[in-house]
């Protein structure tokens, strides 16, 4: 598998993101979670976090008419992928969750976009350790940690 599985190109209707989408576009990520846009972003500290955006709809709602869970973690899952390809130039594609933990703090809202802010704690020679925060405006959605398996070299 390659990066050519991805669409990663400038967004043409905002300035500074890159689209995330998938170039076959019958898979998951287009079919339930629609369009994503991503960019990197400075952290105070001074070192670089991955933003991936999507645009909650109803089809994204649970039956309190807020983000369901489960669209919640697959952008986090997502999210961790769109980081390792954006701050490490990782193959995305070939690459695997090997554990995912989340915490949800609140709710969230629909058509308002959804973010997953991401940073790389370390890099080995086959692992990817990072973690983020799901925000919505000022609004903390869910905290995560998650690790990602490079692809194995044939």
């Amino acid at each position: 598998m390659t990066e050519q599985a991805f669409r990663y190109e400038p967004a043409a209707d905002r300035p500074g993101w890159f689209t995330w989408d998938l170039t076959d576009d019958s898979r998951f990520n287009a079919q339930a979670m629609g369009r994503m846009i991503t960019r990197t972003e400075d952290r105070p500290d001074g070192g670089k976090a991955a933003r991936l955006r999507m645009f909650p709809e109803r089809c994204h709602s649970n039956l309190l008419d807020a983000v369901h869970g489960g669209v919640t973690l697959a952008l986090i899952d997502i999210s961790l992928f769109a980081a390792m390809r954006t701050l490490l130039q990782g193959d995305a594609a070939g690459s695997v969750t090997l554990d995912l933990s989340t915490q949800f703090i609140g709710a969230g809202r629909l058509g308002e976009p959804l973010d997953a802010v991401v940073e790389v704690l370390r890099e080995t020679g086959r692992l990817v350790f990072l973690r983020g925060l799901v925000v919505q405006g000022d609004d903390t959605v869910a905290a995560f940690n998650g690790t990602i398996r490079k692809p194995t070299r044939r």
